[in-house]
């Protein structure tokens, strides 16, 4: 009895610990979030950077109120930038998703020649540093005629090695017996495709969908190189408005970059349960 009771007393220990370092872990990466928000309402200049160097910075101390949001929308066409980035990013997530996902069936459940040439190929391409790739990538779409267009920030992102790998992983994973039990029943490969995969896959495919929406929605680099006017910039470059050589409003800013990430935390917010399952199952193994 004296070693169960000691047994209950180290587990409820270790649980105790448990959640004290998640809780941790937690308010250090939800503190930035919560500093941007709150900053945002603070209509003092002065008492937004007085508060960056105390407590004061994650509560809702001074004066409180939407003038940072007015100000932001009366500075800049805010609705256009916003409007770029969702037609940027979820042209990127539609058409990048039936891309990569099809290339991964094609490698993980059919048998072709070039196979064993592909797959190692797309792997070596994941550690290749987009960077590296964005002089020559420049000089080909302004020969095409494609710069200042959404296509030229949409069509170089559409194929992503890293996410044919996520979506190969998570395939391969599936049993061989569906699709030859589909093959019988006289179903072609892309039959198989859209109505045994698809929806068996819908973790991997929430994976690809934030990954994807958190590369787009916040590039900066391409769009510099690539944009020259505002029409077809997205809402990175729009922030730039905000900072003038004399006064930086921080207020506005805080309100812009606030307005900016909501999208992305509430497409998180939805696709969470299928993202987790993703992680814990078979859709990031390496």
């Amino acid at each position: 009895m004296k070693r169960i009771g000691r047994l209950k007393v180290k587990k409820i220990r270790q649980n105790v610990y448990h959640y004290v370092l998640l809780i941790f872990f937690f308010l250090i990466f939800i503190s930035p979030i919560v500093l941007m928000i709150l900053s945002s309402f603070k209509e003092d200049e002065i008492q937004i950077i007085k508060d960056m160097s105390s407590i004061q910075a994650f509560l809702p101390n001074g004066p409180m109120g939407f003038e940072n949001y007015v100000n932001v929308f009366q500075r800049m066409n805010f609705f256009k930038f916003f409007t770029n980035s969702v037609i940027i990013t979820v042209s990127t997530i539609v058409v990048g998703i039936c891309f990569n996902s099809m290339f991964a069936y094609a490698l993980a459940k059919l048998e072709f020649k070039a196979k064993h040439i592909l797959l190692p190929a797309m792997i070596a391409l994941i550690i290749v540093p987009g960077e590296t790739l964005s002089i020559p990538l420049l000089l080909l779409v302004n020969k095409m005629g494609l710069i200042d267009t959404y296509a030229v920030q949409i069509i170089p992102f559409v194929a992503e090695p890293f996410f044919i790998f996520l979506f190969y992983q998570f395939f391969k994973e599936l049993p061989k017996e569906i699709m030859e039990a589909a093959i019988i029943d006289g179903s072609s490969y892309f039959g198989i495709y859209r109505r045994i995969i698809l929806p068996l896959s819908k973790p991997v495919f929430a994976s690809v969908i934030i990954f994807n929406a958190l590369g787009r929605w916040g590039d900066i680099m391409w769009p510099v190189l690539v944009t020259r006017g505002e029409d077809v910039r997205p809402l990175p470059l729009a922030m730039q408005a905000l900072f003038t050589i004399n006064r930086n409003n921080w207020g506005d800013i805080f309100a812009f970059a606030t307005m900016a990430t909501l999208p992305i935390l509430l497409l998180f917010l939805l696709f969470q349960k299928q993202f987790i399952r993703s992680i814990a199952s078979t859709g990031v193994k390496g």
